[in-house]
């Protein structure tokens, strides 16, 4: 599944239905190719994680450098551009993860594995997302 949301934690794009093993770069060529898909607002970018490449629109970060926020709990501070640029973008990558995690937390049917048919799953995760982007804001 592909998940996009605002820095104030609102979702603006979800795409079920696509396996965990699949490369996130082919979700995201799928999602942007889309009759009615993902589009960037000219001048802004999405925050991406390492499984992706930049490009037009999407911001990864560094490779080779410390990243998660754990690392920076400990009292360590970036001694580079990068690793700063890296503990910036982890923070604010961050707001996906809280979203997920509080979608799940509300939704029981999306913390275990679904015996569902893909169809069916598919809009079950849609039903989920458009009930807190309708009805309730995370």
């Amino acid at each position: 599944m592909l998940g996009v949301c605002t820095p104030d934690m609102q979702f603006v794009y979800v795409l079920p239905g696509w396996e965990g093993s699949v490369a996130d770069g082919r979700v995201l060529r799928d999602a942007i190719s889309r009759r009615h898909g993902l589009k960037v607002p000219h001048g802004c970018y999405y925050l991406v994680d390492a499984g992706y490449t930049n490009c037009e629109g999407f911001l990864a970060p560094f490779r080779g450098q410390r990243y998660h926020l754990n690392e920076w709990r400990q009292g360590y501070q970036p001694s580079s551009p990068q690793e700063f640029f890296n503990m910036k973008h982890a923070s604010a990558r961050n707001v996906i993860e809280r979203c997920f995690g509080l979608l799940k937390l509300r939704w029981g049917i999306l913390r275990s594995p679904s015996f569902y048919p893909v169809r069916v799953h598919n809009r079950i995760i849609i039903a989920c997302v458009c009930s807190i982007i309708l009805f309730e804001p995370i």
